[in-house]
Formats: C-alpha cells, structure tokens, sequence
C-alpha cells in the first residue's frame, strides 16, 4: 500500500547549481572530420582528379613550351592551366560550403529530440522544461508513451512496465517497482531504476533523476543520432536511374570526342579510326563500372589507356605527320582528354543531389515555421504524393481545450459540489483516479499536464475551489488499473479518510462500459434516461465519461487479470466534456479535398460525434449514408477482400481500437493510394510505422513521435495541408532543376561533339565548361531549391507516386529547347568558321567563305551567347508548370541573388583582363554594342514564353 505524497522537487537556486556540477542533459555528437580533411574528400571524385592530373600535364607543356621553346606568348601559356585549376577550385569550394550549409540545417533539426517538454515538480509545483534542462535531483513525472529523459531511480511506480530495448535488446518490458519484494535479481537493470532513451509502455510513475547526459547509460553508447535519408523511395531511385543513364551517356559523348579530335588533327587517315579500339574497350569497362574491381587495378588500367593512347599518336604523328613538331600533338591529346573529362563534368548533373539536399534542407527549415518538424527526409517528398489523410479527432481536428460543458450527478443537489458524502465521494474520485496534473505557474490561468480530458475534470474541481492536491496527499493508493484503449477505462483502490476502515473503489471511462459493470444506479435512475442523456450530448460532438465507486471491505476482489471484477459499483454520473473544432480546419480539410485528397476520421468516439465532427469540418454531408461510416467492432468483422471493396468510400470509423488504423491503412496501401496518418498515442506507433508518410503530435507521446516521420507541433490538420503543399513544390523544384541542367547538357554536349568533328578548336574550352558547369549546375541548384512553395500546387490531382519525373511535357522542352540551343549556335560556329566577323552586327552583311578557323574574338562571342541565352531560359525553368509569369519574383529573393551573382561573374570574366587570360577570352572583350545585342536577342527565349503564357488556354 502507498500513499500519494506531494513532492516539493528542486528550487530554481538547486537546478543551477546542479546543472553547474553535473552539466546539462545533453549527448555529445560524435567527432567529425575536421573542415580540411571534408574538403579534400572532395577531390576523391575520379573526374576531378583526371582533370587534376591532366591540369598538372598542361602545365608541364607550358614550362615547356615558356622556356624549351621559348614562345611568343611569354607567361600567357600559364593562364590556361592555372585557369583550369581556379575553376576546378571554385567549383569544389561552392559545392563543399553548401554541403556543410544543409549539414548545419539537418544538425539543428536533430537537436528537436533535446526541446521536448518533460513534466517535473520545482518549487513544489508540477510544471514542464525542456528535455535538455532536466538535471540530476530533479523528480520527474513519466506516462504511458513517455520516453525516460534521464537515469534516475524510482519515487513510485503504478503497473509501470518499461521497454529498455534500446539498451539491452530485450523485447518485452521491463516491470518497474518501487517494492523490494518485487525486484528481479536477474534483470539487465535495476527494478527501481529508469533509464535515459527507453520508453514507458503501460502505467506511470515519479523518479529522482541521478545521471543527466553523457553520464547517463545511453550517453556511454551513443552515437550521433542523424536524420534518417537512408530510405529508397521511387523519388530517389529515379534520380538515381536518371544520374547513371545521364553519366553512361556522357561517356559516350567523351568517347567520341577523344577519337573525332584526334581523327580530324591527322586529315581523317583511315588507320587513326583505330583508336576507337581501345576508346570503346576503356569506356565500356567505366560504363560497367570496372566490374566491381579493385581501385588499383581501375588505376592501373586508366593509365594504361592513357598511355597506349599516347603511344598511339606519337606512332601516328611520326607515320603521317613527321615533319611537324610533336609539342602541338601532345597539347593537342592533352587537351582533347581535358574537354572530354570536362564534358563529363559538364554532362552529369552533380549539382542534383545538391538540389535535392538543399530543397529537402530548405524546405525541412521553413516548414518547422508552418509547425512541421520533419523527422526523416523523405517525407518531404512523399506528402506531396499523399491521396489519402487518416486522422484523429481529438487537438488534430477539434482545439484539443477539454472543458467541462455539462455535468449529470444524480446524487448531488442541482449539480453543486457540497460537503455531502455524495460530493466527497465524487470529488475525491476525480482527485485520486486520474494521471493528470495542474501547473500553477500561471496563478490566473492553470496549465493542463498529461491527458487533457483528466485534466479539464482537475479544471472543473480548480473552478470550484477545490484543491485535487490536497485530496491526493490523504489518500492511500491500494492497487490501480491504468487506462488502456482496449477496456475503455481506468480503475482505483484506494484507503480513504471517508470511509474508516474501508477500501472505496473508484472507476472512470466510456460511459456505456463503466455503467455496464454497475449493479445500481445512484438515485436509481433507469438506463433510458442515461441513454437519452448520452445521446443529447453526443448529438453536440461531446466526449461523455461515466463514474462509479464501491465501498469494499478488503477481503473481496476487485481486480483480476487486468479487468475489474467488483460486483457492487454504483453509477455515480456522467460528464460532457466539450472540445471545440479549431477554426482553421473546415478551409484545411476543404483545401485537401480540391487538391484531390481523401480525409479519414479514425476516432474512438460514438458515431454520433463523429458524424457531427464530419459534418462541422464539411466531410460529412447529407449525400453520405451508412456505406460511409463503420464502427470498430463492425471493421473488425470484415475480412480483408471485403475491406478492400468498402475502404474507398469509408469517411470515418468511429469506436476504433488500436489495431484498426494500421489495417485500415494497409487495405488502403493495397489499393494503390498513398497514405499519411496522424497519431498522438502510443497505440497509434503501429499505424504511424505503416504509413507512407507518420504525423505525430506535438503533444503526442515520445513513441508516437519516434514511429512518425513529421510531427505537427501545432496539432492543426490545417499544417498537414502545408506539409501536402511543401512536399508538391519539393518535387516540382527538383524537376524545374532537371529540365534546366538537361536542356543546358543537350546544348554542350552535342555543340562540342559537332566542333570535334567539325576540326574546329573547341567551341567550348575546358575552364569555359566549367565555368559553365558552376552556373549552370552548383548556383542553378541553389538558385531553384530555394523556390518558395505555391498555393497554385493544391489544385492539382495527386501525382503518380511511380510516375517518372521527368513528364512528357518536360522532355519536349528539353529537346526541343535544347535542340534548338545546339542548332542556333551550331550555325553560329559555322559562320564564325567561314566569315572574318569582328563586330556581332557583322551578321548583319554576312559574306560566307572558306574555312578560316575561329578568332579569340569568335570564341569569345560564342561562349557569351551561349551562357547567356541559358542565363534566361533559367526563368523558363523558375515558372515551368507554375501558370504564373516568369518575371513572378514574389518570395524569391534567394533567386534573385543567385542570378545576378551568375551575370555580374560572367561580365566580369569577359572584361575584366586578369579573367579574360584564365578564361581564353578575347583581349579587349566585347563592345557595349555587342552585350546589347546579346543581351537582347538571348533574351527571346524569354520573351518568346512569355507571349506564349498570355495567349495560350489557362488551365481549368
């Protein structure tokens, strides 16, 4: 037997000086790498260090070249190899810093776990603090679904069973108790002992905290807990896909160009077209990935293609071409794997895992203001696929503000709480049979802590004057059953100061099943008007709760196998606790439908309030039959064919148990429909885990929380939309990247095949191409990541969670854009070749001659033209599926920036001299006259798309 005590727990003064000797109850994450060693690992890309190697080879040309041969061009010959390792630094730099940018986001993210409110007693009051501030001596309260914030050791302890899983493996729960004659020697852990990180899986109790943070068991083992991107969804296993086709792809393109280079330096000699020998067998082998083989012998077998392709030539040079000088071949060969390496670069979209990462950080960070906390990343993309929301009622749907509406005692004089033995019975019931408490931090107002339909009964004794505490402090605890969704109530044996020498059993639940336990009635009130009572309340969307008590002598039992047996309760009454539905969830709840999203309740209430509910929030209508609706026992009954028929038109299952929303949700999944659900209990984990997509509660309990992948700190169904908004704009953001990067990859990639081929110089030099691989890849990933979501998105159908993400209507613009990049400058190469063009107006009176190769001023134009008209079609891309115009910049400065960073770094590289040398760019750059005419005719892309959204059919 034991008694309720009130502790006073620590003062303010106390917590800080323990917090002072013994720390804060925080992990410490593992160590890192340090910065510079992150840094180089970016180096360790086998593309990166070709271009390294073939860097350090260009310079040893130039030494050559500057002091063997003594060149006309002095120190310039330096400008093109340093050039290249510029870029090749500039990109790695920018790529690394963003890199560690989302790391610092999902860092802050991860440390949501320390936030979590724990309830403990300070000053002699119950109050919360976060799980952080929790100190050693601190007395903390723990319920069912808890997770233990700290070791500590057992104050009382009430049917509580533990899982320590995380510490010892074991699957069952540990029994806690505070009774010597209960512990067991051979558990892993003491009886009397919680421990940090397991979880309360039934009853409650109070410990003293005696080790906080690393000191804690869980600090000795712990490793730096990451948010989980481990998991494969259809988003990333297409990108995946696509990457790999895109990089075999590259390849090809590499290939060809190496031998097309070297075919046209030798005039097309037919023995040359064998290099292509060695070319397709080395490529084939990188395609295959080099069949899994070890890196030495991948080493080992790039060199020696790079060898015997520089046997080759030498060969060559001295059949076919012995009177000319072998330094122009070898810069020649050299440069030709140069371009070819940094076509691969160019080709492979690195910067999407960037856009992803970044979208998923951005979007993870600003969704934490729409009170989403995104737990694991993938689902951010997954909401924005969702079909179908199952929901609770209660805080998700309703305010979650328990109030006593209304209150049916029969035994009490016009419901006033007196000094009878009546109103002590049933106040000292309410004070004794419940798991809540009250915060007096705010006299005026008192703060509910732990369930609040207990709480709002404290509340209503509060408003009366009545002190549940000092009720509980006289009262001796004999046995106690702790509520459980499956009985539907919650029991108390207790010794009472009303009742000398007697034992008074108190029973509080579902009013239909607690008034089923009773013999009699107080004031014998048939069950027709009890009945007709419920129903009037149910008819409002009110939650009902039954009382009872039996005054026992000791000997009798009471309880057996989890179950009360007494056989002379007395039905005390009834209580209508009222929640209110919050304001925002009728436009939440209609905004899901348009976007084509089916809404579930999943409520244990009666199907009377839960109609009522459905019929507030506009999901229940008066087309909806009872086709629509199901009770638990009745779900239950039907197997998982018949389910499966009736699922997609059930819009509520009332009197729900536990299991009932996992089975809903997996006859759901078999009908191909992608599923979030909300849960704020311990019994809803299994349902949380099943789903596609797990919203816990921000006042849920921790393992509802750790089973989910988002909680909704705010409780709303209203931030569920939002979550569904985010999640769409995420996946169209990571597909506006693609069809920009693809539609710039077509471009390059078949302009410098066709200058291969053409015997042209490249139209694209090799620190041009990664300039161009910079803007085009790193800032255009940052640039479109960073979108801002739309409203626009939730007027679409749900998509196609299977669907490739690239759509038809994407891959259209991708070849036809870039087909007509490639064909425009493709003919703009011509010309260059075969007229003398110094000013870009030259077009204009264009006489076309013979082959007489492309002056630096040509080049020049030809690389700005091509940034340039890429540089607009990036707003193309912005607006793409938007149905807004591309000039739309509300919400994008982030875009904004990007985009003049990206025209500012390329005016400054055509002008300025120190860029024009690394750069190849002409001396002198260009005229204000030809930035105007570039400027103005690469801008038609825009202008062209921009006519076209105001003319063509807007979308119903």
């Amino acid at each position: 037997m034991e008694q309720k005590r009130h502790y006073e727990g620590l003062t303010d003064t106390e917590v800080l000086a323990s917090r002072e000797q013994h720390g804060a109850n925080v992990l410490t994450p593992c160590e890192k790498d340090p910065l510079w060693k992150q840094f180089l690992e970016k180096f360790e890309d086998p593309l990166i260090i070709i271009l390294l190697i073939a860097g350090f080879l260009s310079i040893a040309i130039s030494c050559w070249e500057y002091w063997g041969l003594h060149s006309e061009d002095g120190v310039a010959v330096f400008f093109e190899p340093v050039g290249i390792f510029i870029a090749i630094l500039l990109a790695t730099s920018i790529a690394f810093y963003f890199e560690l940018k989302a790391d610092k986001e999902f860092s802050i993210l991860n440390q949501a776990n320390d936030e979590e409110e724990v309830e403990v007693i300070r000053n002699g009051n119950a109050t919360t603090v976060a799980k952080k501030d929790i100190v050693v001596g601190d007395v903390v309260i723990i319920n069912t679904g808890a997770e233990i914030p700290a070791d500590g050791r057992l104050l009382e302890a009430i049917s509580l069973y533990v899982d320590e899983s995380t510490l010892n493996g074991e699957s069952v729960p540990a029994y806690k108790s505070v009774k010597e004659e209960d512990f067991d020697k051979d558990a892993s852990y003491a009886t009397n002992q919680v421990l940090r990180g397991t979880k309360v899986m039934e009853g409650h109790g109070i410990f003293v905290v005696e080790a906080v943070g690393d000191s804690t068991e869980n600090g000795k083992v712990f490793e730096a807990a990451q948010i989980d991107d481990s998991v494969k969804t259809p988003l990333s296993e297409q990108l995946d896909g696509l990457s790999e086709l895109i990089t075999k792809l590259s390849y090809v393109f590499a290939g060809c160009i190496i031998v097309g280079r070297l075919i046209v330096f030798f005039h097309w000699q037919p023995i040359v077209w064998t290099l292509s020998i060695p070319t397709l067998i080395f490529f084939w082998l990188v395609i295959k990935k080099f069949e899994g083989w070890k890196w030495f012998v991948n080493t080992f077998i790039t060199i020696g293609y790079f060898l015997i392709l520089m046997a080759c030539v030498v060969v060559f040079h001295i059949m076919l071409l012995p009177e000319e000088s072998m330094t122009g071949l070898l810069a020649h060969t050299l440069n030709t794997m140069m371009i070819a390496v940094t076509l691969i670069v160019v080709a492979v979209p690195e910067g999407l895992p960037m856009a992803v990462t970044l979208s998923l950080a951005y979007s993870m960070r600003r969704m934490m203001k729409t009170n989403n906390l995104v737990r694991k990343m993938h689902a951010c993309e997954t909401m924005g696929a969702t079909t179908v929301i199952c929901t609770d009622k209660t805080g998700t749907l309703t305010q979650n503000q328990m109030r006593v509406y209304q209150t049916q005692f029969y035994a009490l004089d016009k419901q006033q709480l007196d000094e009878s033995l009546a109103a002590r019975l049933l106040m000292e019931g309410i004070s004794v049979n419940s798991t809540a408490s009250l915060d007096y931090s705010e006299k005026d107002k008192p703060e509910v802590l732990g369930s609040p339909t207990e709480g709002a009964l404290l509340l209503w004794l509060n408003d009366h004057q009545i002190s549940y505490r000092e009720i509980r402090s006289n009262v001796q605890i004999v046995e106690e059953l702790p509520f459980t969704t499956e009985r539907k109530y919650m029991a108390v044996l207790v010794k009472s100061t009303l009742m000398e020498g007697k034992q008074i059993l108190y029973v509080k639940g579902a009013p239909e099943i607690v008034y089923g336990l009773c013999k009699q009635t107080d004031c014998d009130v048939t069950k027709e008007d009890i009945e007709r009572q419920l129903e009037e309340y149910q008819e409002q969307a009110m939650r009902t709760l039954g009382f009872a008590y039996q005054i026992v002598d000791g000997k009798e039992d009471v309880f057996k196998e989890g179950r009360v047996v007494a056989d002379g309760l007395i039905f005390q009454g009834i209580v209508a606790i009222s929640d209110p539905v919050r304001d925002d969830v009728p436009a939440a709840v209609a905004d899901c439908m348009k976007a084509g999203i089916d809404v579930k309740i999943v409520t244990g209430d009666t199907s009377r309030t839960a109609k009522e509910i459905g019929r507030q929030i506009g999901l229940w209508t008066s087309s909806d039959s009872d086709k629509n609706i199901i009770t638990g026992p009745e779900f239950a009954a039907l197997s998982d064919a018949e389910l499966d028929k009736r699922v997609e038109d059930l819009k509520i299952i009332s009197r729900a148990r536990p299991l009932d929303k996992k089975r809903l949700v997996e006859s759901l999944q078999r009908c191909n429909e992608v599923v979030a659900v909300t849960g704020d209990g311990t019994n809803d984990a299994p349902a949380l885990q099943a789903a596609h997509v797990g919203l816990s509660m921000g006042d849920g309990t921790s393992v509802a929380k750790e089973a989910s992948d988002i909680t909704i700190i705010d409780n709303s169904f209203s931030s569920i939309g939002k979550a569904v908004m985010w999640g769409r704009s995420l996946y169209q953001n990571i597909q506006r990247f693609l069809l920009f990067q693809l539609t710039v990859n077509v471009a390059a990639c078949f302009l410098v095949l066709a200058g291969a081929f053409m015997g042209t110089e490249s139209p694209l030099t090799v620190t041009q191409m990664l300039w161009v691989n910079l803007i085009m890849d790193t800032f255009a990933a940052m640039a479109l990541a960073s979108l801002p979501p739309s409203e626009r998105v939730m007027k679409d159908a749900p998509r196609d969670r299977n669907a490739f993400i690239i759509s038809r209507s994407m891959g259209w613009n991708i070849l036809g854009v870039g087909g007509f990049f490639f064909v425009m400058l493709l003919a703009l190469l011509y010309i260059f070749e075969h007229a003398d063009i110094t000013a870009l107006k030259d077009i204009i009176h264009l006489q076309l001659g013979s082959t007489n190769g492309l002056s630096p001023y040509e080049l020049t134009l030809l690389f700005t033209i091509f940034v340039m008209t890429h540089f607009f079609y990036l707003f193309n891309a912005r607006a793409f599926e938007t149905g807004r115009s591309a000039l739309h910049f509300k919400g994008c400065r982030g875009l904004l920036f990007i985009v003049m960073i990206i025209l500012i770094g390329q005016i400054a590289m055509v002008e300025l001299p120190i860029l024009q040398k690394f750069f190849n760019i002409a001396k002198g750059g260009l005229s204000l006259e030809d930035w105007i005419i570039i400027m103005l005719g690469s801008s038609l892309v825009l202008w062209v798309r921009e006519a076209w959204h105001l003319i063509k059919p807007k979308k119903k």
